[in-house]
């Protein structure tokens, strides 16, 4: 009989956060919205709304946290 091999599962938390595009990039979305926007001009306000690519330093433990992706 064989043994199973152990695999890992998809991190539920990181599959919300984190979108693969096409391409192979890690989107994310930009910290500094959730609270204290009273004090933010329109403009930073404005450009927290858009996502942005992860850095290059994180993207190995984030695919490493999605094996099906």
């Amino acid at each position: 009989m064989r043994k199973k091999v152990a695999r890992s599962k998809t991190r539920k938390g990181v599959a919300k956060r984190f979108k693969i595009t096409g391409t192979g990039k890690i989107l994310r979305r930009k910290q500094g919205r959730r609270h204290l926007a009273e004090c933010k001009n329109r403009k930073r306000k404005r450009n927290l709304r858009k996502v942005t690519t992860v850095a290059a330093v994180d993207v190995r433990r984030i695919m490493e946290n999605l094996p099906f992706h």
